[in-house]
């Protein structure tokens, strides 16, 4: 017998210390050092160099300027990232917390992209004085605040629904709070995360104009990248520059697609809470070299020791919880304590701002900024539930058809990434050549980058369908109109509801460049709060630019409180898992 066993193992063929896998490793790895170290050789210039390596035109500078674009998206990525798991997380497990970091959230995502630079580009410009890596700060912010929010409540969602058995579950294995965290929290969300990473992107895209050419009153800052080359090609009104842009974006976000979001969907379908759908798992090359590389799991067996150790130094859960429950007295004690530390801050913040604006602007103005924030309102409303008709029951389609999904992954991410400035051409000529009327037909350009928010969400949430509840709905022959209003709808609704309050607030923000069209010398402008703030900006008039933010903030705010928040609520209780 041990004869045999070691003949058996004498003529076991001995496999090559490294594959085919670890070679295409090695190359996309070295490939990928090259162009981000290409892309990051001029952050730490003089930003006078700027002005002596002026954009141009020519369409073998894409390329260049494609790189220093796609670095600036995947820092503000990985930075929203760090920020979701610690924001959301947050506002999800303290009950205190969560009364001011959601409406926080809601004022955030409610700011406009441009509010943001006018307010910080002095600050991050002095962070590097005299140099392009305060500018390249002051771009990778703005595009953070276009990707954050969106994560985040995406995040917070899915942590409010995570199944009851599962925390049970959990709580007997004596989870803690970190290991629950990366062991049920972080996996049980992965699915509509990913989604919402790509979605994040694509809103990357829709602002990367006004984060890389930057004007705000005198200071202008013109960084390279697409994003300034498109803005550089409206100017000119240049239509074959425009066509080279697309075509740089479109290669871009095809490689983004095939080495980012696609392994990232095949990664995460195994965390799916249900896994009975009997369609074929997605795959990618990405990810099966991955798994197939020796060299890439001998550079992740640290990080996963080093996670296993941060398991055993974490303190253990316990199954019980009433002994670290506070008796009632205190709680509401101390909630009183907190709501009134709260209601101090704001009223002291109000105060400030409006001491501030009416400093610099007449208070009739403030009544005049608030009827031109109802104008902005009845478009967003108006739009949104046009998207919702459009695009729930596409997305619950697709979401339902794994092979769908993997056919229109792509083409809708290069479509949410396609910035709404390159159809300002389109849209000026024709509202110029048939005399219509610009506060009509600029409204559609707010929601061409945010409606994407409420199709992926859908997506995710139709992937999240139990196969027994499709089961079930096919044994007992419901279909038509009663499948979608017994079984499609009240399943992604809550997916629904986390999209639709991103994309809402989205709007509002798109409406400082939607509301505002410029084609050359051609400007047509629509009655709103949107285009208010964008001629404030460009006048560097920042009691006005404060103004318009703090009613724009409030009407998100106000809205948010009484329609989405309780209709997510509503949502969370009635449809969730579990």
């Amino acid at each position: 017998m041990t004869r045999r066993a070691s003949t058996l193992i004498a003529v076991q063929p001995r496999r090559p210390p490294f594959g085919v896998w670890d070679a295409v490793a090695i190359v996309l790895i070295l490939g990928a050092l090259v162009i981000l170290a290409e892309a990051a050789r001029g952050v730490a210039l003089p930003l006078g160099a700027l002005d002596e390596t002026p954009i141009s035109l020519d369409p073998g500078n894409l390329p260049g300027y494609a790189a220093r674009t796609a670095l600036r998206m995947i820092t503000a990525l990985a930075l929203s990232l760090l920020f979701t798991f610690t924001y959301a997380t947050l506002a999800a497990r303290s009950r205190r917390a969560e009364q001011v970091l959601v409406p926080l959230l809601d004022i955030l995502q409610s700011v406009p992209i441009l509010g943001f630079i006018s307010v910080t580009i002095v600050f991050f410009m002095s962070l590097a004085p005299g140099r392009v890596l305060g500018a390249e700060f002051a771009a990778v912010f703005a595009i953070f605040t276009s990707q954050a929010w969106n994560m985040a409540f995406s995040f917070y969602q899915s942590l409010r629904t995570v199944p009851d058995d599962l925390v049970e579950a959990s709580r007997c294995f004596r989870f803690g709070a970190w290991m629950r965290f990366w062991r049920l929290d972080v996996p049980f969300a992965m699915p509509a995360l990913v989604w919402n990473m790509m979605m994040s992107m694509s809103g990357g895209w829709f602002f990367v104009v006004a984060s890389e050419a930057i004007t705000v009153g005198d200071t202008t800052v013109t960084l390279p990248g697409i994003g300034s080359y498109i803005a550089l090609a409206i100017a000119q009104r240049d239509l074959v520059a425009i066509g080279w842009a697309i075509g740089a974006m479109l290669v871009v976000i095809a490689i983004f697609d095939q080495l980012m979001f696609r392994p990232l969907v095949a990664w995460a379908d195994k965390f799916r809470f249900d896994q009975g759908t009997g369609a074929p798992p997605p795959t990618s090359w990405v990810l099966s070299m991955v798994r197939g590389s020796r060299l890439v799991r001998m550079a992740a067996a640290p990080v996963a020791a080093a996670m296993r150790w941060s398991y055993r130094l974490s303190p253990k859960g316990g199954g019980a919880v009433a002994g670290r429950e506070r008796t009632t007295a205190q709680s509401s004690l101390g909630d009183r304590v907190f709501t009134a530390v709260v209601l101090v801050a704001v009223a002291v913040a109000i105060w400030q701002i409006v001491r501030y604006v009416l400093a610099g602007v007449p208070l009739s103005e403030i009544a005049t900024a608030l009827l031109l924030g109802l104008a902005t309102m009845t478009r967003v409303f108006v739009l949104i539930a046009i998207a919702s008709l459009i695009w729930v029951p596409i997305g619950i389609k697709i979401g339902l058809a794994p092979r769908l999904a993997r056919i229109v992954q792509p083409i809708a991410q290069f479509l949410a990434a396609f910035p709404a400035n390159l159809l300002f051409p389109i849209a000026v000529s024709g509202i110029v050549a048939f005399r219509l009327d610009p506060n009509i037909w600029l409204s559609p350009l707010m929601i061409l980058g945010t409606q994407w928010y409420i199709l992926f969400n859908v997506i995710a949430g139709a992937t999240t369908i139990p196969g027994e509840l499709r089961d079930v709905a096919t044994n007992l022959r419901v279909r038509g109109w009663l499948w979608w209003r017994k079984v499609a709808l009240p399943a992604v609704f809550p997916f629904y509801v986390t999209g639709a309050i991103t994309a809402s607030g989205g709007s509002w923000n798109a409406s400082i460049v939607a509301e505002v069209a410029t084609w050359g010398n051609d400007r047509l402008e629509a009655a709103g709060l949107g285009s208010y703030i964008a001629r404030a900006t460009e006048a560097g008039d920042y009691h006005r630019v404060v103004l318009g933010i703090a009613v724009m903030s409030a009407f998100v705010v106000i809205i948010n409180r009484v329609f989405w928040r309780p209709l997510y609520l509503w949502a969370e209780r009635k449809f969730r898992l579990g």
